[in-house]
């Protein structure tokens, strides 16, 4: 195998492979970039099994068709230092020769052949939305996705296709946040998505692609791009028996005073309590040793006071989501789950209890 490629170029790529790569054990060929020229078309291919990425370019030189792999990390190391000119590179015996110059470096191969084949198209369905929407959608879901969870559904984001609409719902226990689109041709089903899937998709993504699925698999293609993950599977909880079907009070409140209070009182400590009258709202630091308060005087359509504590990030998370200038804050009373909206998306979230 041989070709001559841009520095800039491979350097990309090679980059955009790093988070696929096996990390811990640099002996199992998961750690390696595979390399390959068929047809004057230079294929790249990252993958840990659950997750992996194949990239396709023509920008090259001087090829010779055959395959290799390399350490993806060390890979990257070498790439980083060359200066932004042509590289050639090949294969010798067991070895990938990278040159530039009068620079020489080899790195060790495995066997290309032994590479996973990730990318498995079998019996797949169409996602039938645009990759901006798709992106747009996970992308204010994504801070409620758990971690680690024992309940390894929580670990990633579910996509939820009705009939009438698709739902994009995520939840760490303390909250639920929900997304959603309008479904126009899609079959209805349900699918489960890493959270490290979720995160890499909004990386590489930008423009539209190809969304298709099965019951194991998720696969995003462009004309450079091939994104592969596993699904989880599992059944999800049934989100929507936690979103409110009556909210006693819906109030109105401006997006950015919100934000400004909000960051104002949580210098030091992020757990807060928040008190609505008709007249104002105060924003009130929970830790016991100091004081942080400010307040909002704003006329609401309220009868009675009512007040709800919780972390701050959590509200954060969704208002730097948030489209609209004013987002809804829905409530029935105190100490009570509460309920956030802007256009398409809201947020329902567990307050910390305190006694009224």
């Amino acid at each position: 195998m041989k070709f001559i490629i841009t520095k800039s170029i491979f350097e990309n790529i090679i980059s955009s492979m790093q988070s696929f790569l096996e990390k811990k054990d640099a002996s199992e060929i998961t750690s390696h970039i595979y390399l390959e020229i068929n047809d004057s078309n230079l294929i790249i291919k990252a993958s840990d099994y659950e997750i992996g990425l194949e990239s396709t370019t023509n920008n090259i030189n001087n090829t010779d068709n055959g395959k290799a792999t390399a350490n993806g990390a060390n890979l990257l190391g070498i790439i980083k230092r060359l200066k932004n000119d042509d590289i050639t590179i090949q294969t010798e015996k067991n070895h990938l020769i990278i040159n530039q110059n009068k620079s020489k470096f080899k790195l060790p191969m495995y066997d290309p052949l032994e590479f996973p084949n990730s990318i498995k198209k079998e019996k797949l369905l169409k996602l039938n939305i645009s990759t901006f929407n798709l992106i747009n959608s996970i992308k204010k879901i994504t801070p409620s996705i758990d971690n680690n969870n024992a309940k390894f559904e929580l670990n990633g984001a579910l996509i939820d296709i009705k009939e009438s609409k698709i739902n994009f719902a995520s939840t760490d226990t303390r909250r639920l946040a929900v997304s959603y689109l309008e479904n126009i041709k899609n079959e209805i089903g349900q699918i489960i998505i890493p959270k490290k899937a979720i995160i890499e998709i909004q990386k590489l993504f930008l423009d539209d692609a190809n969304i298709e699925y099965n019951d194991n698999n998720l696969i995003i293609s462009n004309e450079t791009n091939k994104f592969f993950t596993k699904l989880i599977n599992g059944k999800y909880p049934d989100y929507e028996r936690i979103i409110p079907k009556n909210l006693n009070n819906k109030i109105l409140v401006p997006k950015n005073l919100f934000i400004e209070s909000i960051k104002l009182v949580t210098s030091i400590f992020s757990n807060i309590k928040i008190s609505f009258s008709s007249s104002n709202i105060i924003f009130e630091s929970l830790d016991e040793e100091s004081e942080s308060k400010t307040q909002i005087d704003i006329n609401l359509d309220i009868k009675d006071e009512f007040f709800f504590a919780v972390n701050a990030r959590y509200l954060l998370d969704f208002l730097s989501q948030a489209n609209n200038e004013n987002i809804l804050v829905g409530f029935n009373d105190s100490n009570l789950p509460f309920y956030l909206e802007d256009e398409k998306f809201f947020t329902v979230v567990m307050p910390i209890i305190l006694e009224k």
